[in-house]
């Protein structure tokens, strides 16, 4: 069973950047899929970026793309996600997860994810 833990996030201002990390452990974290999603309020979670085992395929939905990059340091079992030009629409618990299939030839879809961190909130002010 893998264990994830978020952290970087905060308090921002609209336009800001903010990475958050989540670091992994109790399994080989370089044969897995990484993912980010996220849960605003009253809203349904929201699939924000995946990357593969590898780290050469990447996945962002059009509402976060060519804002956010996800990365992974296989070295340090850890995934990020930059976070540029941050909107308000942006704010939410972001959730780290890791997919549950190691290898998978292709990228993880949202339904593949099945270990989440505790979440870390992020908050952006207009």
């Amino acid at each position: 069973q893998v264990q994830l833990v978020e952290s970087g996030g905060g308090l921002v201002q609209a336009g800001d950047s903010l990475r958050l990390s989540c670091a992994a452990s109790g399994r080989t974290f370089s044969r897995y899929a990484m993912g980010w999603f996220r849960q605003a309020p009253g809203k349904e979670r929201e699939f924000v970026a995946a990357i593969n085992w590898s780290g050469g395929i990447r996945y962002y939905p059009d509402s976060v793309k060519g804002r956010f990059t996800i990365s992974r340091d296989n070295a340090k079992n850890t995934v990020y996600l930059q976070m540029n030009s941050l909107r308000p629409e942006d704010t939410a618990v972001y959730y780290c997860a890791a997919d549950v299939t190691p290898f998978r030839m292709a990228l993880a879809t949202a339904a593949d994810f099945g270990s989440w961190g505790q979440g870390t909130q992020v908050t952006v002010s207009s």
